[in-house]
């Protein structure tokens, strides 16, 4: 019985560690994204009319 729970526990904390990673690289991306077209905005501010 302590077998069964213990390999649960093993791939739940399997299958946290790699939800993690994946969401850090998606978050490294996303702040990758809002920079280069923060920095796009900025660069063509001056041709904006209001």
């Amino acid at each position: 019985m302590n077998e069964k729970v213990y390999r649960t526990m093993k791939k739940v904390g399997a299958w946290n560690i790699v939800f993690g990673i994946i969401l850090i690289a998606v978050g490294v991306t996303v702040g990758v994204l809002q920079i280069v077209h923060g920095g796009k905005l900025l660069s063509d501010k001056k041709e904006i009319m209001f």
